[in-house]
């Protein structure tokens, strides 16, 4: 979510948490009564817990898992000026932008000229998933492709292609549009193309809530396989963010860094001199599926999923509720969810987008749900790639997931002058040993969306 002016026209419809005097109409119970009433169980059913298998992605710091990771533990920005346009007059003019980017070996020449970049994104991140699932070319035909299933989230979808389109027909006339245009633009092809080139016939659609959306795929993708639906999903976000448009509209409502000149510390999430944030872009993928089919195939098991949850601030078309309530209530709700409690709970992947308002109504939820103690650490990803909007879900969950497997949280860098009220352990500037016990990943996006999914390692 990324914080602006409140706009009259869009007032918040209310600042103060729900009322809990009218009971006896509702039959609702207040949050803590509820809670006390149902003490965390963990599901302990093969068929409907829900293991991690495998994991790809696209980044500005390559598609390889392990290179990615390497290079969040060194504390190494991927912020620096665009150059897919011409940035003349822009009082922005930086990005987290993915540069060098290869699809050979994934994408034939042909279909990634007709696609959208997203769907490229898409299919690379998620084949590479799948190859390290052990589900490569032969091992994915001995799977039941009925019960495989793809949902992969977007903000934007194919906005590339939309601009390339308005571009081609000022310009040139309607003659001049693609006749690929229509079902490129739209956002459910970045996971249609994955299904199609690898013949999954389960549950396949996107989820667009913004920057939550990655969030979404993985509770949505869970409930599939613990409802019996599928047996396997490959689930995140994919985002190709840096077009004209998307970095003008964003500028236009005056959410992204200025700080041209020093583009690697532009992002800086709980610092006070943050100006905004820097807009990213690449792909996430996590193969989930449940724990009897990973066990009958000898599946590769990096983690597990315990649970999710996603609500609605319904405050502000931007804003987050400075108080903090909408986050919070989502990461009780899924830590019940997911059988665990608070104290459980050493790590947390922070949405911490580097804005002013952001930042700190995160961290006021967190404190209310969390107490504040040396084991707990929490770090943020987007200080070195950037906010990559509907993909940040999915690249976070990859860095938690590694954090959990390696033993090693990557800092959170530009923590120059750090705001006194996050008194969290920020891992700041330099990477920290720790190991996690639970871990919470924290994506929020505009128009109020939540998503917190929790994560810890397979234990039998």
């Amino acid at each position: 979510m990324f914080p602006l002016q409140p706009s009259p026209l869009f007032r918040p419809f209310s600042t103060t948490s729900p009322a809990t005097t009218c009971l006896h109409c509702t039959g609702a119970l207040p949050l803590s009564i509820r809670m006390a009433a149902s003490s965390p169980r963990r599901e302990r059913d093969p068929r409907k817990r829900v293991v991690i298998t495998g994991i790809g992605l696209v980044s500005a710091f390559g598609s390889d898992v392990d290179t990615y990771y390497e290079k969040l533990l060194s504390g190494e920005s991927a912020v620096g000026l665009i150059d897919r346009f011409d940035t003349a007059g822009f009082p922005t003019r930086i990005a987290g932008q993915i540069k060098g980017f290869s699809a050979r070996g994934y994408v034939d020449e042909e279909a990634e000229q007709r696609l959208d970049g997203s769907q490229v994104f898409s299919l690379v991140a998620g084949k590479r998933a799948l190859e390290h699932a052990c589900l490569g070319d032969y091992k994915v035909n001995k799977i039941d492709r009925d019960r495989v299933g793809v949902i992969v989230g977007s903000g934007f979808g194919g906005g590339t292609m939309s601009t390339a389109g308005v571009r081609s027909l000022l310009k040139e006339g309607p003659e001049a549009i693609s006749p690929f245009y229509v079902a490129c633009a739209f956002t459910n092809m970045a996971p249609a193309v994955l299904a199609i080139d690898r013949g999954f016939r389960g549950p396949t659609y996107a989820i667009s809530t913004a920057c939550a959306s990655s969030n979404h795929c993985f509770h949505e993708a869970a409930n599939h396989i613990r409802q019996g639906n599928a047996d396997l999903i490959i689930a995140g976000g994919v985002e190709y963010a840096i077009a004209i448009t998307s970095v003008a509209g964003f500028i236009a409502c005056r959410a992204l860094s200025q700080r041209n000149e020093d583009p690697r510390t532009a992002s800086r999430p709980w610092d006070r001199d943050r100006d905004g944030f820097v807009i990213g872009e690449g792909a996430g993928l996590l193969v989930m599926e449940s724990l009897e089919h990973a066990m009958k195939r000898d599946a590769p098991i990096l983690a597990e999923y315990l649970g999710s949850a996603v609500n609605s601030d319904a405050h502000h078309m931007t804003d987050p509720r400075a108080d903090g309530y909408g986050i919070s209530l989502c990461i009780r709700n899924a830590l019940q969810n997911a059988g665990v409690a608070p104290e459980e709970v050493n790590y947390i992947n922070a949405h911490a987008t580097s804005t002013p308002v952001g930042d700190l109504a995160e961290i006021t939820a967190m404190k209310k749900v969390f107490k504040v103690t040396p084991e707990m650490r929490i770090n943020a990803t987007k200080s070195m790639l950037g906010h990559c909007l509907g993909a940040a879900g999915g690249m976070e969950a990859i860095a938690t997931i590694k954090a959990i497997i390696t033993g090693w949280l990557h800092p959170t860098i530009n923590q120059i002058n750090p705001e006194p009220s996050v008194e969290f352990n920020t891992v700041p500037n330099v990477k920290q040993q720790h190991e996690v016990n639970v871990a919470i990943s924290n994506s929020f996006g505009f128009g109020g969306h939540n998503s917190v999914v929790v994560f810890s390692a397979f234990k039998p």
